[in-house]
């Protein structure tokens, strides 16, 4: 990689636990927690999880210790690490985000999930609530927004004059597994949000336009293996790469892709990547 330019690698929010796998974590340039609510939830009943052709489907439904927790035990371990933290924050309304947001002081970002099942995807609501945790906080924030929306550029540019200073793309896409044995969904609550390798194409497009419509500084996610993966989406518009279900499988990943960007094969094709979405109209 070339020495003007620095691409941080970070995870994909809930696909990778650092005080499980700290030396992942710290392999990492930031690492984004799970989603931190206001009060603790326990999650979707099991199985949540399911395998597909392509890719993994996963109903967690928000497990996390909630905000009080959070911030007196997991938060002051995740320091300890010597990672920059990026808090990811959700909520059923904007007063959740923003209050979990005024309780935050010295990380590297805000994530805001804007894009679970459980929250209004249309741009107003996004808007109002990245509104909210501007007036709360002086912290970057990135909002995590879903390929699902119709009109998905319509929302970056809806957040971005909110006062987000960033976005994450993609989120997880609704989907359902068969079990072939009984023909009922694998899944207890039989949808979830498929991700991996099934999901680039998405992640390519929805960065592509997000970028295009705001210039807003980009973490791009979304079927990420290979370095090839992580050219790819920053010759879409993305400044920095989240991996997320390819941690499951090779937690080597970031050393790995890290590896193959500074090669000889790869190194001009990033930094033409890099010029290419400076100038992305």
């Amino acid at each position: 990689m070339s020495k003007d330019l620095f691409l941080r690698l970070l995870n994909a929010s809930g696909c990778l636990d650092a005080l499980t796998a700290p030396e992942v974590a710290r392999g990492l340039d930031g690492f984004v927690t799970k989603t931190i609510t206001p009060l603790p939830r326990e999650g979707n009943a099991p199985p949540r999880i399911a395998e597909t052709a392509h890719g993994m489907l996963n109903a967690i439904g928000l497990a996390n210790p909630g905000r009080e927790r959070f911030l007196a035990d997991t938060l002051p371990q995740l320091r300890e690490l010597g990672v920059p933290l990026w808090i990811s924050v959700g909520g059923f309304c904007a007063a959740d985000y923003a209050e979990t947001c005024a309780a935050l002081e010295d990380v590297e970002a805000v994530e805001l999930n804007l894009s679970c099942p459980n929250v209004d995807e249309a741009a107003d609501s996004a808007a109002e609530i990245v509104a909210a945790c501007r007036r709360a906080t002086a912290l970057p924030l990135y909002a995590k927004l879903s390929a699902a929306h119709p009109d998905v550029a319509e929302v970056a540019r809806a957040v971005a004059a909110a006062g987000a200073d960033g976005l994450s793309l993609v989120n997880t896409l609704r989907g359902l597994a068969i079990d072939p044995r009984t023909l009922q969904p694998v899944l207890a609550r039989a949808q979830g949000g498929l991700s991996g390798p099934t999901l680039k194409p998405v992640a390519l497009a929805t960065v592509f336009a997000c970028y295009s419509a705001t210039k807003l500084p980009i973490v791009g996610m979304g079927g990420v293996t290979c370095a090839q993966d992580v050219v790819d989406l920053v010759a879409c518009g993305a400044q920095d790469v989240a991996l997320g279900t390819v941690l499951f499988s090779d937690p080597d990943a970031p050393v790995r892709i890290r590896t193959d960007l500074t090669s000889a094969d790869l190194d001009e094709v990033f930094a033409a990547a890099y010029k290419k979405s400076a100038v992305l109209a």
